[in-house]
């Protein structure tokens, strides 16, 4: 080797410039939609039936679009609508169809995983599309947000019928490009303190079990949105536990922690309740928390554009999370 220093300096260098270009990565936003657009609905994970989705696809043409309804609707596999390969080929073809410029999930469950490396997303990295969904589809919303793209973590097509006015009326908004902004009641959890960065996440069970799988979501410098479903409260602990020795909130701006709906316990009490948890685990960090945030498995399920850049101020008197 000739001169051992230089290329040292190359290579810290060039280090240097990877990660000063992927702090300043210019997240791409799907296009907004305008009445006339299209919508395809299909299932990725739990089966379900067409008539459960008519309140959606009424909802959808009252704002004047137009509606796909995949192939997956209504198929069965056990649990599943439909065998992976009939799953992975319904969303391949959506987001393969330049008509369609959303794809909505029609519902949750478990099973978005078992098909996310059949699809090839390169026809939607050149136009992408907004992909909508929350609970199992935190699986699309990691793998995408990781392409530099954002989503749009609101409503399953199946909740429609039972949505909160307010849940919907952001999910409309997300859609159709309008300000999005929210002010959340003071919870005596909070913790204060401003923060701006881009908010990623979505269901703490299925972030969890991603983890060290390339749809893992980089939470360095971002803000994290957590949820979660009939969980048991030590596995709430659990999973936190294992965030935090694994240096995942080391590097985070702040957190946001949705619905901790439906948690379970054992004959013998953990002792603490899943927010109660969540701050023991986190008591030593510094950075701003908002609980009780108005999204997760809740009637009130508010859209978040995971990918975009929030800015958020945590004080006595409210909780503001701004969408730039």
């Amino acid at each position: 080797m000739k001169n051992p220093k230089k290329l040292i300096l190359s290579v810290i260098l060039g280090l240097f410039i990877f990660q000063t270009s992927q702090a300043q990565r210019k997240m791409i936003t799907p296009e907004f939609l305008q009445k006339g657009d299209t919508i395809g609905i299909l299932a990725t994970a739990r089966k379900i039936d067409l008539i459960n989705l008519q309140p959606a696809i009424k909802l959808l043409e009252s704002w004047g679009l137009h509606v796909i309804i995949g192939k997956t609707i209504g198929k069965e596999d056990h649990q599943l609508a439909g065998p992976d390969w009939q799953r992975a080929t319904d969303f391949q073809e959506m987001l393969d169809n330049p008509k369609i410029k959303a794809i909505w999930a029609a519902k949750g469950g478990y099973g978005t995983v078992r098909i996310i490396d059949r699809i090839d997303f390169t026809n939607f990295k050149k136009k992408p599309k907004w992909i909508i969904g929350f609970s199992d589809v935190t699986v699309l919303h990691s793998h995408i947000n990781n392409m530099g793209i954002e989503t749009l973590h609101a409503i399953m097509a199946a909740s429609a019928k039972t949505a909160s006015p307010q849940a919907i009326e952001t999910f409309r908004k997300s859609l159709f490009g309008e300000k999005l902004e929210y002010h959340i009641e003071v919870s005596p959890f909070n913790k204060n303190g401003k923060a701006t960065g881009e908010i990623v996440g979505g269901n703490l069970s299925v972030l969890y079990s991603i983890l060290g799988s390339k749809s893992e979501v980089d939470y360095k410098g971002k803000i994290l949105f957590i949820e979660d479903l009939d969980e048991y409260l030590y596995h709430i602990d659990r999973m936190m536990m294992n965030l935090k020795r694994n240096g995942y909130f080391d590097g985070l701006k702040a957190l946001v922690v949705g619905g901790m709906t439906e948690m379970n316990d054992n004959d013998i009490p953990w002792g603490k309740n899943a927010l109660e948890i969540i701050q023991d685990v986190l008591k030593d960090y510094k950075f701003p928390i908002i609980y009780n945030f108005p999204a997760g498995h809740i009637k009130d399920n508010r859209a978040l554009i995971l990918g975009k850049t929030v800015s958020i101020d945590v004080n006595d008197k409210e909780a503001l999370v701004k969408f730039e």
